[in-house]
């Protein structure tokens, strides 16, 4: 029995578009073997979003998520092929989803794709002097660095990217895990092409409040 192992699930996830969990499962159930997992996600009918990334998702819905008595409000769009899927209630529903994460979460960009070249080389060289600096590190080559820098970056994508964040109603797996699922369940291509989130006063100047001085004039 071959071992499971991150690179072995990377490799699955990329090959058959299925969720990391379910691509994890899969290899674990079929003992390593990268062959035999396949089958069985392609059995449960989890192989085949890769497949339709080519697609065209013209439909789909504009949906909204109100939060905190209208402190914080979202739009989001989310694409399907047809009409027919964008009017089911589970798409639908998958639309609302998308919406509360997007309040809860705060992401900055839909995909990794999205993210500023500007933006990655500064977080990159963030991420590289704090491990410079950090005095654990200070004997270690520069290949090791690396790879803690590239395992910072992996942490920041979770943090500023929408389909690499964890879902807020089940953190277990991503919410790209979640569309790949609906994909498999519609057999359509469903993306999210973009969003905007508003928080009230967000951005504006507030009027600082000298609670001592006003008492002060009072008497």
């Amino acid at each position: 029995m071959a071992e499971v192992t991150a690179a072995g699930v990377k490799a699955l996830r990329e090959k058959t578009g299925a969720g990391m969990m379910e691509c994890k499962n899969a290899l674990t159930e079929a003992g390593g073997d990268e062959a035999q997992a396949i089958e069985l996600l392609r059995k449960r009918g989890l192989a085949s979003a890769k497949k339709k990334e080519g697609r065209i998702a013209a439909e789909g819905v504009v949906g909204s998520y109100i939060h905190m008595g209208g402190k914080v409000g979202v739009l989001v769009e989310v694409n399907c092929e047809t009409d027919f899927v964008a009017r089911t209630e589970e798409f639908q529903q998958l639309v609302k989803d998308i919406a509360m994460h997007v309040a809860a979460a705060e992401p900055r960009f839909v995909s990794r794709e999205e993210v500023d070249a500007g933006v990655m080389d500064k977080e990159r060289e963030i991420a590289r002097a704090q491990a410079k600096n950090d005095p654990k590190n200070a004997s270690k080559p520069d290949q090791v660095i690396d790879k803690i820098v590239e395992g910072r970056m992996n942490k920041f994508y979770e943090e500023a990217v929408l389909v690499d964040q964890p879902f807020v109603k089940d953190p277990a797996k991503t919410v790209g895990d979640l569309l790949n699922e609906k994909i498999a369940a519609t057999g359509e291509k469903i993306s999210v092409r973009r969003f905007t989130r508003y928080k009230m006063g967000e951005g504006l100047s507030k009027r600082e409040e000298d609670f001592g001085g006003e008492v002060a004039a009072l008497l």
